[in-house]
């Protein structure tokens, strides 16, 4: 098993790489705007995907003028600031609740997601619809099979970092160029 979740995994950040090579560079420069400029970049992430905001506020290198964005904060957002929305799959609820309110206040954003496999009968769209930016995760189903014929191993964060630091590294390239 460990292997297979392993191949599968490397399969999937490869093909991350591979089809959102210029999403993650058109991401990068959306975002960068609010570090050159007087914003802000928030950053929502909801359940496990909070383990995104914590690397990106108090990791290592932590990213510059970073701010959690919740629910409840939306409304306080000026046209200057940023967004980056991670969550498991496109049509959450709550996340498409936040996109639409970001969209209505022309809130430049990007969204970090898998595709639904199963569409949410309340949206008529999803975030990859509505995002300026939208870089899809490709875990829509667990990486390993089991014996009963089901999935599991769904990797939703390890993709969603892999994506946070592929943008701070072109984040970081952009701020260097425009010094």
């Amino acid at each position: 098993m460990l292997k297979i979740f392993t191949t599968q995994l490397i399969g999937r950040l490869k093909k991350i790489e591979d089809s959102a090579e210029f999403s993650l560079e058109d991401a990068a420069r959306l975002l960068a705007q609010a570090l050159v400029g007087e914003g802000h970049i928030y950053l929502y992430g909801d359940k496990e995907m909070k383990g995104v905001y914590h690397e990106a506020s108090q990791g290592q290198e932590p990213l510059a003028k970073l701010k959690e964005l919740t629910p409840e904060a939306v409304h306080e957002l000026h046209p200057a600031d940023r967004v980056i929305v991670f969550t498991r799959y496109a049509n959450d609820e709550e996340a498409l609740k936040i996109g639409h309110a970001l969209a209505e206040k022309d809130i430049p954003f990007v969204a970090v997601s898998s595709h639904a496999l199963q569409p949410n009968p309340a949206a008529d769209k999803d975030l990859s619809t509505i995002a300026d930016v939208f870089i899809p995760l490709h875990v829509e189903k667990g990486l390993v099979p089991t014996e009963t014929g089901g999935r599991t191993g769904y990797p939703h964060l390890i993709c969603a970092l892999y994506v946070y630091h592929n943008i701070k590294l072109l984040i970081d390239e952009i701020l260097e160029e425009s010094e």
